[in-house]
């Protein structure tokens, strides 16, 4: 199911966005889900947009969280602390098909 959402995601990403940015922590529990993220879906989205900026920041002890960047520097952001993998996909859904 969400890889399918990933793939419907990868030719929509720039119209609204102009960049997506996940912070996580490498190893506490709060963000499994940000990480198995990564490893499950980061590879698919990228190859869908090669030139689009997808980007990773791990930091010790950060809470996980979505940032989305749109158009005129206007970002917003989405917890993703204790979520798994399909719901960071849905959190990352809602925000390319939101407005700021």
């Amino acid at each position: 199911m969400a890889a399918a959402v990933v793939r419907s995601l990868g030719s929509s990403l720039g119209k609204n966005l102009r960049e997506i940015r996940v912070h996580l922590c490498q190893t506490s529990a709060s963000s499994k889900g940000a990480r198995d993220f990564v490893e499950q879906h980061y590879v698919t989205l990228k190859k869908s947009n090669p030139d689009f900026p997808i980007l990773i920041r791990e930091c010790s002890g950060v809470q996980a969280r979505l940032w989305a960047r749109y158009g005129f520097g206007k970002e917003s952001s989405v917890s993703v602390e204790n979520m798994s993998a399909d719901q960071v996909v849905k959190a990352l859904q809602m925000l390319v098909q939101s407005k700021p």
